[in-house]
């Protein structure tokens, strides 16, 4: 029975010593795989300049001249001249009407006026005046002898159907480009309904929104460029010409600028607009600088090798770079160390290596 006890106890202590020469093992093999190294990062000089502000917007072209050209009367179209696309001049001859009709109508009220031209004078040599000096009639006798023959309608006659005549040839009021004609030789014109638009093409705008916040950062006269969503069109230039003093129910402002297409702009085409303008004094950090934690923005410097963590707040912003307005609980200064890529695993007082130096 002894023996049998002497030999659990010896067996008891082996064990033991063979767990604590295994637990010291395994300690040894993490500090072995898992050395401290330190993360490599760039950096810049934090120090105040001249940003060059970015305001991103999506609009739609328009044209800042055109004209909706109607035919007055429904008439056969007897002519057409241009078609979608055509570039026209100033008074060039864009369609016309079968004129027979209107021809006719014309001579009828021009006879008309002359029979009522007649019946006046009739009316004035019975008054005792001659019909040869007019001048010299008294305005209520002369007023008297129009009613009586029925002078005045048949001059209106006249001129509306003379109107009528001129407008069934219709010209361009400017220099421009033809669009929405969509009637055909021999079809019937549509009095109540454009038959094609002159756009002028030189003058072009586009319509676009910018938040109410963003209002104060632009004015008129400010530089836009626009970027037409179509593969293949350069950006053009403009400036803003016109801000809408209203803000609509999603909180939006309508901004219109003029822009120099150079006839690569359509009216009702999609762009990208940016307005851009420089603002002076201000600290400013490239976009890769900032990284988020816990829904904050953070902005690592290096001090002893070591990152430091800073909250900060962000205002204008481009393409590429941010400017910094507030500070959260730090102390950035001109002249510090910025991190500005190699930052996304970064905590506060982890080990850095500066590798752009």
């Amino acid at each position: 029975m002894k023996r049998h006890i002497l030999g659990c106890m010896a067996l008891a202590v082996l064990a033991a010593c063979t767990e604590t020469k295994t637990g010291n093992s395994e300690k040894s093999g993490v500090t072995t795989v898992l050395p401290t190294q330190q993360n490599e990062v760039t950096v810049m000089k934090l120090e105040k300049k001249e940003f060059q502000h970015e305001l991103v917007s999506n609009g739609k072209i328009v044209a800042g001249t055109y004209a909706d050209l109607y035919f007055r009367t429904s008439e056969v179209v007897a002519k057409v001249y241009v078609k979608n696309g055509t570039p026209v001049r100033k008074g060039q001859k864009l369609a016309e009407l079968d004129l027979f009709a209107l021809n006719n109508s014309l001579a009828q009220s021009k006879n008309a006026l002359a029979q009522a031209t007649l019946d006046m004078h009739d009316v004035l040599i019975g008054q005792g005046y001659s019909p040869d000096n007019l001048d010299n009639i008294p305005a209520d006798v002369m007023e008297l002898a129009k009613v009586k023959s029925g002078y005045e309608r048949a001059k209106a006659q006249y001129e509306a159907t003379q109107h009528a005549v001129e407008q069934a040839t219709l010209t361009a009021p400017f220099d421009g480009v033809v669009g929405n004609l969509f009637d055909k030789q021999y079809s019937m014109a549509k009095s109540g309904t454009p038959f094609c638009r002159v756009i002028c093409s030189a003058a072009m705008e586009v319509d676009f929104t910018v938040l109410e916040s963003e209002l104060p950062l632009i004015k008129v006269g400010d530089e836009v460029e626009v970027t037409p969503y179509a593969t293949g069109i350069g950006a053009c230039r403009g400036s803003i010409s016109e801000i809408n003093p209203i803000v609509d129910t999603n909180g939006m402002v309508r901004i219109k600028a003029q822009v120099t297409g150079d006839d690569k702009l359509y009216e009702g085409m999609n762009v990208r607009v940016s307005v851009k303008r420089s603002v002076p004094d201000q600290l400013v950090v490239p976009r890769t600088a900032i990284v988020l934690r816990s829904g904050k923005q953070v902005l690592f410097t290096v001090k002893d090798s070591l990152a430091m963590w800073n909250y900060v707040t962000t205002g204008l912003e481009n393409m590429t770079e941010y400017t910094l307005v507030n500070q959260e609980g730090g102390d950035l200064q001109e002249g510090m160390t910025v991190i500005t890529s190699g930052n996304i695993n970064l905590a506060h007082e982890t080990p850095v290596r500066i590798i752009n130096n």
